[in-house]
């Protein structure tokens, strides 16, 4: 390889016989060929030209300028496909949207006569949720399938998230005993979490703040669990409602066997039914999917046997085995096992016989 003062065709060969540090001055043809200065001549020098040397062309092409204007279409297109592909795809994330207040409502079912009682197994094999699953088993998916803007593993998501709410509000020991809220509310908006906390703090039976639309509770010092196995049925629904918006709805019976509180070493109390029906209605927008959290926009509960008169806002009276109340509700009968109808907004109803184990 020719060093940095030697001519394109390498070093020159020795002109005088071994002169070495005469050697890098020797300028032979090859090498005045290769300049990109040539100087002017005499006559040249005296014309108009104001320098001594002019540049010679390397016929070499000046590709500079050429590649940087390609540089400048490749970004563009770029930038350009990218922007196509953004308007294209039906998946892209959008703003995320304010959530709407929870709007609740509560409907106590009072019984005709006195509430059965018994063994927690017997009073299961005489109800109508004999037949019904264990816990979350419970709670089954419908036939999954994409919409028109939201794919199949988005539909899911939200149908996942919609069962964890129902498995954390409905079904977890510390929540049902009021020791805690706290997996309930990890699956809120956060838009939602300052009503929810106030739901908790100050219950009010106001279509907005009864803690009892958030979740099921019972008073510890006056109820427990008679049986672990709560069973449940019950549907889930979903469907796009907005190119960024999917809705799930959810209508289920839970049945709980209740006894009464005690403390020390007295004898427990017989067990009795105790019925829920609830019924939500979830909304996601993409960023709820992305973040595994949910929006709620209605919550319709018909609990019973509970007296017409109790507040159920903080909590839910159940009326316990060999109870009964004075207080009639709605004269039209309602039965919570009952899934798939319109919800009954009524002050108070009437518990159907039929809810309640034949003994």
């Amino acid at each position: 390889m020719a060093g940095r003062g030697d001519p394109p065709e390498g070093p020159a060969p020795d002109p005088g016989g071994g002169e070495d540090e005469y050697r890098s001055v020797v300028f032979d043809e090859s090498f005045v060929r290769a300049a990109r200065l040539q100087e002017f001549s005499a006559e040249e020098r005296m014309g108009e030209h104001s320098q001594a040397v002019r540049s010679r062309s390397t016929g070499e092409p000046r590709s500079g300028s050429r590649q940087a204007v390609l540089l400048v279409l490749l970004i563009l297109l770029a930038f350009g496909t990218a922007i196509y592909l953004g308007v294209r795809n039906p998946y892209q994330p959008p703003l995320d949207q304010r959530a709407e207040p929870l709007r609740i409502t509560l409907v106590p079912l009072a019984p005709q006569g006195r509430v059965a009682g018994g063994q927690p197994d017997r009073l299961f094999a005489h109800s109508p949720a004999a037949e019904y699953r264990t816990g979350a088993a419970g709670i089954n998916f419908p036939v999954a399938g994409r919409t028109t803007h939201f794919s199949e593993s988005q539909v899911v998501t939200a149908l996942t998230i919609a069962k964890d709410y129902l498995v954390a509000s409905s079904l977890e020991p510390d929540v049902l005993a009021g020791v805690t809220v706290r997996p309930a509310r990890l699956l809120l908006d956060p838009d939602q979490l300052a009503q929810f906390d106030q739901s908790v703090e100050s219950s009010l039976d106001d279509g907005r703040h009864a803690v009892s639309g958030w979740l099921v509770r019972f008073d510890p010092a006056k109820v427990a669990l008679a049986d672990p196995a709560i069973r449940v049925e019950g549907t889930l629904r979903f469907a796009e409602t907005g190119t960024d918006m999917l809705e799930v709805t959810t209508d289920h019976t839970f049945t709980y066997a209740l006894r009464p509180a005690t403390s020390g070493a007295g004898p427990v109390g017989q067990a009795s039914l105790f019925t829920v029906h609830r019924e939500m209605h979830f909304r996601f927008d993409r960023e709820d999917l992305r973040m595994h959290r949910a929006e709620l926009l209605t919550s319709t509960v018909q609990a019973g046997p509970q007296a017409c008169g109790a507040d159920t806002s903080g909590s839910l009276r159940p009326l316990l085995a060999g109870e009964r109340t004075s207080a009639s509700g709605d004269p039209a009968v309602t039965d919570p096992y009952a899934t798939g109808r319109p919800a009954v907004a009524s002050l108070c109803g009437t518990l159907d016989p039929s809810a309640q184990p034949s003994l």
